[in-house]
């Protein structure tokens, strides 16, 4: 028997049962038991249960919590962000869609309640996150399966574990494997004030590489420039000045990149690929221009530069549970060293899930939404 919060969860063989606490903790009439099977709880969530616009397909439901079985744990949500990837996969636009109706949010942090009897890897108290995309995090309560989980240290911050299993993953990865980056080296992106964006900053700081961060002009550029310097950020311009002659200046005193990272397409994705050295490798993880990357053919035949892709949902279905985990820890280590730190983000409580989707779809938002339980 174990306590957590309001309730005492007793393990019996097969089952879990709840034993609601009175009002006066010990005291008072004897509290009664009932079967988690029996009478399942309802729990908010925010739901979908078809294809479009966020703001409009997206409810507030109570769903039914199911039992707890014997390799099942129990969580309590504690943050889940919004991400580029939710809002696609809600509009369906995005490579792995969950049946409907389905909960939003692929990314998040919560806190073991109770586990199963064959549960032995976790116990209550435990902070996990989603082992891969299409749990569903924007809700309060969930019951999953042991293996759907990943443990992650609990003295890290709340945002850092809540926004760890996405894009720091993928800025960690592209930096590791496509080209061999020694230190010294140079990095070019787009999309620099993503999460992705200021998780590659951070990391290649950490590593010792130089980075060239280019941005969309707006109003407070200066504000925006000296946030991404105070993360690491050696040089930040904006998609203007990507384009125009002196940007060859700034290789008199630094490498040519020998790696870009693309999140925009179109034009953008075009002048990273005129800034690469020769040989070198643009990897694509996001088209927020929503148009074609286009490649110069000199630029292939000349320079003989490499086009590459990255999803990391691929990358987990290629790589064992462990491999995941042991990213995850690499990360974590980075975090609790002061070298990795969560986006600018703006908590909102899960019931005004519709401000928080509007503000995650305007342009030049800087604060990543995360929604808290």
């Amino acid at each position: 028997m174990w306590v957590c919060g309001t309730l005492w969860w007793v393990r019996t063989p097969g089952r879990l049962w709840r034993r609601l606490l009175p009002a006066s903790g010990c005291h008072g009439p004897a509290a009664s038991y009932y079967s988690a099977s029996a009478a399942p709880a309802r729990v908010p969530a925010l739901v979908y249960g078809h294809h479009g616009d966020p703001a409009k397909v997206v409810e507030l439901k109570n769903l039914e919590l199911a039992a707890v079985g014997g390799s099942d744990v129990l969580v309590k949500m504690l943050a889940a962000p919004i991400n580029p990837s939710d809002i696609n996969m809600i509009q369906g636009n995005y490579g792995l869609l969950p049946e409907l109706p389905a909960v939003g949010g692929n990314e998040g942090v919560a806190q073991v309640v109770a586990v199963g009897s064959s549960v032995t890897g976790l116990k209550p108290g435990d902070w996990v996150i989603p082992a891969n995309a299409g749990l569903g995090t924007w809700r309060t309560e969930a019951v999953f399966s042991e293996e759907a989980l990943i443990q992650v240290p609990s003295d890290i911050p709340l945002e850092s574990a809540a926004t760890l299993g996405v894009n720091p993953c993928t800025a960690y990865r592209m930096l590791m494997d496509f080209e061999q980056l020694q230190p010294g080296d140079s990095v070019i992106q787009n999309a620099s004030n993503s999460g992705v964006g200021q998780a590659v900053i951070q990391i290649a700081a950490a590593l010792d590489l130089r980075t060239i961060n280019v941005v969309r002009d707006r109003p407070d550029i200066q504000k925006l420039t000296d946030r991404l310097k105070s993360l690491g950020a050696e040089h930040v311009i904006t998609e203007e000045e990507l384009r125009r002659p002196e940007m060859k200046n700034l290789f008199k005193d630094m490498p040519q990149p020998r790696l870009a990272l693309n999140c925009v397409g179109g034009k953008s994705s075009t002048e990273l690929l005129r800034q690469l050295a020769r040989g070198g490798t643009m990897v694509t993880y996001g088209g927020m221009a929503k148009q074609p990357v286009i490649a110069s053919v000199s630029l292939l035949i000349f320079k003989d530069l490499k086009l590459r892709g990255f999803w990391l949902s691929q990358w987990k279905k290629d790589h064992s549970p462990d491999q995941f985990k042991e990213l995850i820890l690499t990360l974590c280590d980075l975090i609790r060293q002061g070298q990795l730190t969560a986006p600018a983000c703006s908590q909102v409580p899960l019931q005004d899930y519709q401000r928080a989707l509007e503000a995650s779809m305007k342009p030049f938002v800087s604060s990543k939404q995360i929604l808290t339980m």
